[in-house]
């Protein structure tokens, strides 16, 4: 950029001089240089735009458009060892049957460490170090719905938010674990061992963005800010990011501000 940039402003001197030594010519000619100056000089403002114009890095969504067992992105991060957490995600299902699985999180020594999946007409579930508990959520098909589950290891104690409002909680799912560190974090697909051995019954098929973690429990109040888009607050944990994420399969990466998207429905 900076090479193209100083190559156009080179030309630019070079007619600023020959303008110069054409004022006692013909008009014709000098018109002629100064169209190019002209040129030249909105190209170079083009390129400060370029270079000022600021993309925020989570404004992107990852887009599934098919149910099989190859397409799916992953998180180039993992996760330490968490005694509780919050973990949030924007998702538009396109499925017929199901939901599928949004995001899945497996240890070598355990394949459901951490699972958010809804298999065919099954209610979603939260599966923990496989241990399993229903949520009461309902996500309509091609609607973006905004999911948040937390989790504390004492007593087990879980609650379930769709679109900012909790839907339901219990407790005694996974009493007492710690979610195992250096694990696989796989967006779309459920893994039967780490990183793979997907299921195409059991894969995401829509968009997801803004899939966010934490290393502790979110307020409600925090939960419903996140959903109205009245906050923008970022996981301590994983943070959606477009250079942590890395798409496999046919899955793709796109511009997307979900809060925008949604003002328009």
């Amino acid at each position: 950029m900076e090479e193209l940039e100083d190559q156009i402003l080179s030309k630019i001197l070079a007619l600023e001089k020959e303008r110069s030594s054409t004022a006692s010519t013909n008009d014709h000619e000098q018109q002629e240089v100064d169209k190019e100056l002209d040129a030249l000089q909105n190209r170079v403002a083009d390129l400060e735009h370029e270079k000022t114009t600021f993309i925020p890095p989570d404004n992107f969504k990852v887009t599934i458009p098919v149910r099989n067992n190859y397409m799916y992105a992953r998180i180039k991060k993992s996760l330490p060892e968490l005694y509780a957490f919050t973990v949030c995600v924007w998702l538009k299902a396109r499925g017929p049957a199901g939901v599928g699985t949004p995001f899945s999180y497996s240890v070598p020594s355990q394949s459901n460490e951490l699972v958010l999946l809804e298999w065919g007409t099954n209610p979603m579930e939260l599966i923990i170090n496989d241990k399993v508990t229903q949520l009461p959520m309902n996500l309509k098909v091609g609607t973006w719905h905004h999911i948040c589950i937390t989790w504390i290891t004492r007593d087990g104690i879980w609650s379930a938010y769709q679109d900012g409002v909790e839907r339901g909680g219990s407790e005694n799912l996974a009493s007492w674990h710690t979610i195992k560190p250096h694990g696989v974090i796989i967006l779309g697909q459920e893994q039967d061992t780490l990183g793979g051995r997907f299921d195409a019954t059991q894969a995401f098929v829509g968009e997801i963005a803004q899939f966010n973690m934490w290393d502790h429990v979110l307020t409600p109040a925090e939960i419903l800010g996140l959903a109205n888009c009245t906050s923008h607050l970022q996981g301590n944990v994983i943070q959606w990011d477009e250079k942590l994420v890395e798409v496999h399969g046919g899955a793709s990466k796109r511009s997307f501000e979900v809060c925008e998207e949604r003002k328009k429905a």
